[in-house]
């Protein structure tokens, strides 16, 4: 379980069945765990995550009811990682409806405080493999073909930059604002996203990255990440304003 193991901290949930369920599934739908990734055991997972074997049974049990995990028996079997084609869209449509303006706006000025300070830092620190990580997610994401391909590449690339700050709670930071905002920045068609412009702007922070011009690198990623709260600002009001005239 690679990928969940540097980015959650067995502190960051509370030793409830559904922060398990919610950590998880982010993970599957930010593409953290592979289709058909098979999970450590219900004890080692238990271990990981800082609960009770009787509370991560719970939420495996959650997980499979909702089709993220399936489970085989035998010899070979164990907990398997089943990830749908693209996130659900409905819950990302009623958050979004949810948060107020403010709300968007401090999520936001979070989200630049993070990715800013990741961006100088990977650029200070971020090894060879690191960059061409990042330039190779951002090509993913300009070929990307569904919404979940869009999400998982651009959280991918956002996330693959904390990690090149080596900075592990920047990472962790850059995890958690990925599941609030990736999926309601691609899934909604409300958002409006170029696709060109958003590829143009992560090249852009990736060859910062790549020249070890961390100020440059700031700037873009915080540049970047505003232009998010600008498409977020007018999905929320243009999903409102659907919802006064309904």
């Amino acid at each position: 379980m690679s990928g969940l193991t540097p980015l959650i901290s067995p502190s960051a949930v509370g030793g409830r069945a559904d922060e398990v369920v919610q950590r998880i599934s982010e993970a599957i739908h930010l593409g953290l765990l592979g289709d058909g990734e098979r999970l450590p055991s219900e004890v080692e997972l238990a271990a990981q995550f800082g609960v009770a074997p009787m509370t991560m049974r719970d939420a495996l049990a959650a997980l499979r009811a909702e089709g993220l995990v399936e489970t085989k028996r035998g010899r070979s079997g164990g907990s398997f990682v089943r990830r749908p084609s693209s996130p659900p869209v409905g819950p990302v449509r009623q958050r979004l409806v949810a948060m107020t303006i403010s709300g968007l706006r401090d999520l936001v000025d979070e989200h630049q405080g993070v990715a800013g300070q990741a961006a100088r830092l990977a650029a200070e620190r971020a090894s060879a493999s690191n960059a061409r990580r990042l330039f190779a997610l951002t090509e993913q994401l300009g070929s990307a073909m569904t919404p979940g391909d869009r999400v998982r590449a651009d959280c991918r690339f956002h996330i693959e930059v904390a990690v090149a700050s080596q900075s592990s709670r920047l990472t962790r930071r850059e995890v958690g604002l990925q599941a609030e905002v990736s999926g309601m920045l691609w899934l909604l068609p409300e958002a409006g996203v170029d696709v060109t412009a958003h590829v143009e702007e992560h090249h852009a922070i990736a060859a910062a990255v790549l020249a070890e011009d961390g100020a440059e690198a700031r700037r873009l990623a915080e540049q970047h990440v505003a232009g998010v709260l600008r498409l977020l600002t007018a999905a929320h009001l243009r999903l409102i304003d659907e919802g006064t005239e309904a």
